[in-house]
Order: structure tokens, then sequence, then C-alpha cells
């Protein structure tokens, strides 16, 4: 609860004093200082922080008292004023010209988590995700809130897997595909795009960029997928009949003719 109330402004302090207030009405300093074993000075201090972010009310008396503001005020009063100040940030630092197409590179899994939810995050009409089945936890979260905003969202996996989102295809595996580096791929409104792989003996890494080549590249990947899903799901034992399983015949053509790409 303390890490949440940090992320809405509060100091481990002042989350620790909000918390004890929510708890017991009527408190004195003394008291939430001794209630949570920090001096007065700095519990003091913490309250009067509190008090000006608008998250307790403090009662003048013989001994001044305080009270949390119920959480849900406080919660509400803190999307206003970052609603506010985003307006006014994005009115003073008005965009400049579109600069040339870049290239982003990121390391770490932590990182590239972050960097998963904000592009998800700032999708207005459409995510695409190619992600192996077993990969699928790092973007379920953040893909399922965009769905409930109504953008469209569409994932393609490695593998069968089982998950409450709407539009899920899944490629069938076969047991000789490397599952050392497994690759992912994300593009949010035809865009911007984020590629890298997790797993494997490389650091998890990542790049993202709007290159019009690679978004181009993207789309068709993803245009070919769907149109050999169809296929598949019409003429799906006449192609193993053809090809073999997983179109083992025709991978072999090509090993034959020593095109080993």
């Amino acid at each position: 609860m303390i890490d949440l109330l940090k992320k809405i402004g509060l100091s481990d302090l002042e989350a620790r004093c909000y918390i004890t207030l929510h708890e017991e009405h009527d408190l004195s300093g003394y008291e939430v200082a001794k209630r949570i074993s920090v001096s007065r000075t700095n519990v003091y201090s913490a309250l009067r922080s509190l008090t000006d972010k608008g998250a307790c009310r403090r009662m003048e008396g013989e001994t001044t008292r305080y009270n949390a503001v119920p959480i849900e005020q406080l919660v509400r009063l803190v999307q206003s004023e970052l609603e506010q100040t985003s307006k006014a940030l994005i009115q003073q630092m008005k965009s400049q010209p579109s600069p040339a197409p870049a290239f982003y590179n990121w390391q770490g899994s932590k990182v590239i988590e972050t960097a998963i939810r904000r592009i998800i995050a700032n999708a207005d009409t459409s995510i695409i995700v190619d992600i192996w089945a077993e990969d699928l936890q790092w973007v379920e979260e953040a893909l399922l809130l965009a769905e409930s905003k109504g953008i469209t969202v569409i994932v393609i996996t490695i593998g069968s897997c089982h998950t409450p989102l709407k539009h899920v295809f899944n490629h069938q595996r076969d047991d000789q595909w490397p599952m050392d580096e497994r690759k992912f791929s994300i593009l949010c409104d035809s865009s911007s795009a984020l590629l890298g792989s997790f797993g494997g003996t490389i650091k998890p890494s990542a790049l993202e960029t709007d290159h019009p080549a690679v978004i181009e590249m993207l789309k068709n990947a993803f245009y070919h997928d769907m149109i050999m899903k169809h296929i598949e799901d019409d003429f799906g034992t006449e192609f193993e009949e053809k090809y073999g399983e997983n179109y083992k015949k025709l991978f072999s053509y090509f090993e034959e003719k020593g095109w080993n790409i």
C-alpha cells in the first residue's frame, strides 16, 4: 500500500502517516509519531506536507489533531491536478516539427517492461502483438486495459495460450523451434514499433522505432500471418498432404537447394 501511495506523490513517511490516520481518526502528531516509531519533528513535517497536498485535515484546538482525507477524494484530487498539469505542459511545450525516424535501444527486463507499458498506453486505435505464448504475461495486463478503452488489440502467439483478450490467433509450434531467444514485436497505430527478445543467453533487449521501413515490414508480416491463418483453416488437410506437417517438406526443398537462410 505504501508503494501505491508513493506513486501518487507521497513520500515514504507521508504514506505511513496517511495510513495511520486512515486507520484511526483524530490523532495528534505525537500519537502518529508514537504509532509509527518516528521522531515527532519528522512526523510534524510530514503532516504539514500532507495537509498542503490535501491528503489530511487539521483540526485546531488545545491539541491539534489530524484526519486522513478519504482515499477516493484524494485520488480524484490527484487525477484532477495531473490532468491540469498535463494540459499545461502540452500547451507550453507544443510539439516541434517531426524529427527524422529514430532507433532507440532498451536493455534489461525492467526497462523493456516499462517501454512496453508506455508504447501500449500511448496507442490510440490499434495494437498488433506477435509474441511467444510463454511471454504473453509481459503485455497481457496492458493490452487488457487498452482493450477496455476501445482500442483494437490483435495478438498472434507462437504456441497456444489461455487469455481473456478478445482477438488472439495461435501459431502451431514445432518442437524443433529454438526457445532460447524468443522474439516479439509490438506495432501501435501503424506508426510506432517495439521489437526484441526474451530469454536465452542474451540479455533481454528491444529496439523501438518509428522508421517507415520497419513499420511497413511489421504490417506486411501481420497481413501475411492473417492470410495464411485463413488459408490454413480452409485448406489445412491439403496443405499438410502437399507440404508435410508444419511445412517440413517445403523447408526441406530450400535446404536441398542450399538456401540456408
